[in-house]
This record gives C-alpha cells, structure tokens and sequence, in this order.
C-alpha cells in the first residue's frame, strides 16, 4: 500500500488553492476516491476484492462527474459566477478538476494492466479477446450474438437526414464510422451509433473443461460482428466509447404537490438523461474524424476526453459480473457473521416490544445485525395492540422486508404514515414505484417535504397495551436497507423513553402535517437550528478551555464542508481545544495550519465496511454529550434537508458510541491522516500491532465499554 496518496491538481493549481483555509470540496473528493483506489493495493486483499474496489472507483468517479463536473456546468454554460473554496474560478478550475480526473483514470489503468490483470489466470478466469478463443469458443461467441445481441441492436445514422441521437448516460457505445460513394474526390463519411445492451451479461462467459472461465466482453463480440449491421458498407473504423452526462438539477417545486412535484420530478429525470454531455472515454485509436465530430457536436474540448488503453477496458463497474460469479463464491472474501448486540445479548430469545420497555438498545451496523429493528417492524404490522406506524424513508433495498412489512400494516387496518423521500439521488424512479404500491395498499403516502430533502431516519410504532400506549422509536444515522446494513458502518437507538417518544412525535407532525414545537428535549434539527446548536457546543468547549477547564470534541461523519462550522472549530482550535475529525470523504477544513487549526486532527478510515456512521461528541467538563443522527456538517444538511441528531441519554449507551469513536482514532489498518496541504498519509504501525476496526468491533463486550474515555 502506498503511504502518500496522490494530490490530482497541477503544481500552480495546489500553489493558489494552499493560500485558502479551506479545501475545495471537488478536489476533497478526489483525494477521497483516491483512498479507494489504494484499497486496491493493499497486498492482503485477494483479487476479487481488489477487483470490487477497483468496480467502485468507477461508479463514484460517474457519479462524481454526472452530479458534480455536472454542476459546475450549469454556471459555465449559463455565464453565472461560481466561487470555489480553492479560490479558483469556474474556468480554471473546469481545467483542474478535468485534469486530476484524467490522472487518475490513468493511475486506476496503469494499476489494473500491471498488477491485476496478470493475475487473472492464476485466479481461474481469463477477461478475452476472439484472437485468444479457440475456434470453437469463437464459433459459441457469436452463436451468441446472432441469437441474443443481434436483435437487440439498433444502429442510428447521424446525417443529413437523420438527426443526432440521443445517446445514453453511462452507457457503453460504439462509434461506427463508414465510408459512403465518392463525391468528387473527397470520400464521404458517415457516423453511426449503437448503444450496447445493458440489460445483458457484460460478458460472454464460456467455461473449459477444467472449470476454467473465460470472460468475452459484449462490446468486443459487437465489434467482430458489426458487419452484420452494415451490409454492403465500407466500414472505417469501430470506436468504443462512453459518456457522463450531467445529471445535477432542481425541481421547481409548487404547492400542488400531487400533480405538478411529481410531474416535474419526472419530467427532471427524462432531462437528467438527456443533459449535456460532460466526459468522454474513449479507447486509445479512437478515430480522430469522430472525435472532432462529438467535440462539434456536444462543445466539448481535449480536456474533456478520457483515453483508456486498448488492453484495458472502459467501466471497471463492469467488473462486478466477475466477482460476483458463483464459481468463484469460496475464493471472496465472506461476511463476517454478526456478533450478540452489547445491550441487547438476548435477541432471538425474547420479545423485543418487553425487552425495549426495560432498556435502550443501541445497534452498530453490520457488527449487529438489523434484525431487531426489521423484527419490530415486522411484528408490529401483526400484533394486534399496534395502532399506528410512522417511518421516514430514504433509500430501500429490492425486495425490501420493510416494504413488505408496511404493506401488511396497511392489509391488517393499523394507520401507517410513510414519508418516502422520492428525491434521494439515483434512487428517485425506484421510490417512486415503492410510493406507490405502498399508497395504493392504503398507507399515507407523503412525498418528501417542500423543496427540502428528508434524509433523517426515524421510526414510530404506537401501541396500546394493558397499562398505558407506549411508543417503540428507532432513530439511526442509516437508511432502512437490510442489504447496505450488512455493507455500511451505522448507528441506531431502539427505546421506549418517552422524551424520544414525544420528540420524535412532533418532529412527524412538523414533517406530515402543520406544527412548529417551541422545543425538543432530546433532538436537534435542521433546517431549523441544527447549525447554531452544533456550533454553539464546539464554542462551549473554547469557552472551557480558555477558563482552564478540561475541553474535547471529537465527531464521525462522512462529510465536512460548512464554513461556519468549520469556523466553529478553527476558534476551537486558537483557544486550545484538541479536536479530533474522522471524516470519511470530504473534509474542507484544512488541519494543523499554524494560527489557525494546530490542534485538529483529522483522519479518514476507507476499508471493507463504509464508514457511514454520524456520532458527535463533546467533553462538556467531564460530563459528555453525545449525539448520533443523520447529518453531516454540510450547507446542503444544515439547509436544504431535515435530519435530526439525538442526545444518548443512558450512560452505558453512551460509552458504547464513544468506544466507537475510540477504536476509529485507534486504528492503524485502515487509516489515514490528513496533512495540512490537503493530502493524505496512510497511518503506520509505529511499532504497534495492527489494529482493524473492521474486525475488533466483532469482539467488543460490555466489558471492554464499561469504563471508555477520549481525553
């Protein structure tokens, strides 16, 4: 593994932008996925587990480009002012970011010819081209495509009569360049494109007698057979290529939420498809003619196009159809089974709605399963004491057992409200189609709130028993996804306590219906006032520290970007507070400035789990406050979205979550730290042993948590 990871900005690019106190949030990404990238590197990994690493660079860098590439886009093409935190403006900094782009998508093909793909053959499978099949493979490949690709290819001529087609984000494409009758002396050309399937395999899979497997990519079993789509033509040349498309908008958003919000996210969803095209792959030998063509036709210039080499491939994603394969099943890596849950030791053996009227239960995903919060719901929508459900939902899984659940809740007669959030990005069209089927069973359906996104996770069952109607709440900082919670590190508290209750309660009828609370006893919420309040606990730990008191924050998130929080901490910083930031992606606070920021630290851990869990701690004198949620200290959290942040109430839960963020500053496998310029530096060993939070959380007990301090 390397220990420097790479800054992809030119040399004057990082002299100006070191001026700022702050780090461009574009170029923190970049160094983000850059982390990813060295997951690939890491010697202990066996290949497919490098190959998925390697799968998931791709996919962020395409979501990177469509979101982000993409909304610089909308001030270039439209002359607006942008401002960068790297003091850059939108011109130069279009040139950087494409630039550091491209460096990187070099990095991710150099690594992947010289270190991955050798050791393709050793691993049981060969990625193959038809000069390397055999004859009687070859024959199989294309007997494949005259009976499956063929009919399912649609060449699309661009001329004079024909207009440009619009062509797929994301998708593979074949730029096919042909030669009609000569007029005079000059030849005449014509383009004409086909959009490889993405509905099938990636690859022709043909296994030999000895189980060894040979992967024949669908673009190259196209390419050999393309003369079958143009008969009688001159054929000039076949170019593969692929596009991202900016995919960055807003909705207009009215009133009449049932007719013209949806019917406008729609229409933005067709558009996002149709966006202006802002990255272009192309394999090496692309033809020149072509590409002045694309460059013409989309206003595109050479820092746009990304070269990939011939023996490489375009879309590493393309990859998870390999290591996926179910001959290759013993040679991954497998999930690590769940442990018992600390507070809750006896799951499976009682019932969950008397175990929650005895006790909290915090859950730390995928260490502890999702079970008890799936177990609840799914009991719920039977018993027959449950009045009523409340849930907020951000992303699902396919199949979800939690949609399945609230359908039953609905058959059964019990009131169940759903806000169904249909703007979470990339998964707008699948929540649309889950609102619907739960709306049609009779659950009230809320379609997120104004203009706002509604990204906080909450859960409310009301139910009457013997005694009095209690409240069985689940906040957590991840979405309700049985498959990500095996995937993603997250945090959530399973209670009947009624400050939760109450809180929880009111902030539904703040988002379901009309309400504004005076106050929460236990919640901080934005767009209200989650900003004000987080940076009013940061300046109490100043306020100690410049009174010789004891001081500390330490937080977990993925994101950091908010000026003012930022500030927050700077102030902090001046007046002696260590301050200690795990922040898994983008972090725009610049750390150990002289002045400035010398006592904050900040690593990010990038490994087997995604460290998706949002903990906030302050040392409050030697009486912590410990808050866990939803939100990142970001302008789009503190401002454009609902989340919610809640207090621990119960001491044992609350050294459970500090532990937690003690083993993240302990460990030395996954980490690394950032540096005062931006970069990142993997953590050393230093003579300890090695330290993976993604196995030691397997083995925390209530013992090791019974007595958990950070300073």
């Amino acid at each position: 593994m390397q220990e420097n990871i790479p800054i992809y900005a030119d040399e004057l690019a990082n002299r100006q932008i070191s001026e700022s106190n702050y780090i461009s949030r574009d170029l923190s990404w970049l160094q983000f996925n850059a982390r990813v990238l060295d997951q690939v590197k890491k010697p202990g990994r066996n290949i497919f587990d490098r190959l998925k690493f390697l799968a998931i660079t791709s996919s962020n860098l395409d979501e990177f480009c469509t979101i982000r590439l993409g909304s610089l886009y909308n001030y270039l093409d439209y002359n607006k002012q942008r401002f960068d935190y790297s003091g850059l403006r939108e011109e130069p900094f279009r040139k950087m970011l494409l630039s550091g782009i491209r460096q990187f998508v070099v990095d991710q093909n150099d690594y992947y010819l010289s270190n991955l793909k050798p050791r393709f053959d050793e691993s049981g499978f060969k990625i193959t081209d038809y000069e390397h099949l055999s004859p009687t493979d070859a024959d199989k490949a294309n007997q494949y495509f005259d009976r499956t690709v063929y009919p399912m290819l649609t060449p699309m001529v661009f001329d004079g009569y024909h207009s440009f087609p619009a062509l797929r984000n994301n998708r593979l494409l074949c730029g096919v360049v042909t030669k009609a009758e000569v007029d005079g002396n000059q030849p005449n050309f014509k383009a004409s494109f086909i959009q490889v399937p993405s509905n099938i395999p990636r690859f022709y899979e043909i296994k030999q007698p000895d189980g060894f497997v040979l992967f024949v990519p669908l673009e190259e079993i196209i390419r050999k057979n393309i003369h079958q789509l143009f008969r009688n033509i001159e054929i000039v040349s076949v170019n593969l290529f692929r596009i991202n498309r900016n995919g960055d908008f807003t909705l207009d958003e009215s009133e009449d939420i049932e007719s013209n919000f949806l019917e406008e996210l729609r229409r933005k969803l067709q558009t996002r498809r149709r966006g202006r095209v802002v990255r272009i792959e192309v394999l090496q030998g692309f033809d020149p003619w072509l590409l002045r063509l694309l460059k013409i036709q989309w206003d595109l210039d050479e820092a746009n196009f990304m070269v990939i080499p011939q023996e490489s491939m375009i879309d590493f994603a393309g990859l998870n159809q390999i290591i996926g394969h179910k001959d290759f099943k013993d040679k991954r890596t497998p999930l690590h089974p769940h442990r018992r849950p600390v507070s809750f030791p006896e799951f499976g053996t009682r019932d969950i709605f008397e175990v929650l009227k005895e006790r909290d239960v915090l859950l730390h995903h995928p260490y502890d399963s999702m079970d008890p919060v799936l177990e609840l719901l799914e009991k719920a929508a039977e018993d027959d004491k449950v009045l009523s459900i409340k849930i907020t939902i951000y992303r699902v899984a396919k199949d979800s057992r939690i949609t399945a659940a609230l359908l039953r809740a609905a058959e059964n007669g019990k009131h169940v409200s759903v806000l169904f959030e249909v703007k979470a990005r990339f998964d707008e069209e699948n929540n649309l189609r889950e609102a619907l089927r739960l709306r049609q069973a009779g659950c009230f359906v809320i379609y997120g709130v104004s203009s706002l996104k509604t990204h906080t996770k909450l859960l409310l069952i009301v139910r009457q028993e013997e005694d009095r109607v209690y409240r069985y709440v689940h906040l957590a900082s991840g979405n309700y996804n049985e498959v990500t919670s095996r995937l993603y590190t997250d945090v959530g508290l399973l209670t009947t306590n009624e400050t939760y209750g109450s809180d929880v309660s009111e902030f539904f009828n703040v988002i379901t219906g009309h309400s504004q609370p005076t106050a929460y006893r236990n919640l901080i919420t934005s767009p209200r006032d989650m900003r004000i309040q987080l940076i009013n606990l940061v300046l109490r730990e100043a306020d100690n520290a410049r009174n010789g008191l004891p001081s500390g924050v330490v937080i977990k998130f993925n994101s950091m970007q908010d000026k003012e929080f930022i500030d927050a901490l700077y102030e902090a910083s001046r007046a002696g507070v260590p301050v200690k930031l795990i922040v898994r992606g983008i972090c725009c606070l610049r750390p150990g400035r002289k002045g400035l920021s010398e006592n904050i630290e900040v690593i990010s851990i990038v490994g087997e789990y995604l460290e998706h869990s949002r903990i906030y701690y302050f040392h409050n004198n030697g009486d912590p406050k410990v808050y866990i949620g939803s939100a990142d200290a970001m302008v789009r959290s503190f401002d454009r979205r609902i989340e919610s942040l809640f207090l621990l109430e119960q001491d044992m839960l609350r050294k459970q979550a500090m532990n937690i963020l003690r083993y993240n500053l302990k460990d030395n496998v996954n980490s690394y730290v950032m540096q005062e310029d931006g970069s990142y530096v993997a953590k050393q060993h230093n003579g300890e042993a090695p330290f993976s939070v993604h196995k030691e959380f397997f083995d925390v007990t209530r013992d090791i948590i019974s007595d958990v301090k950070l300073f």
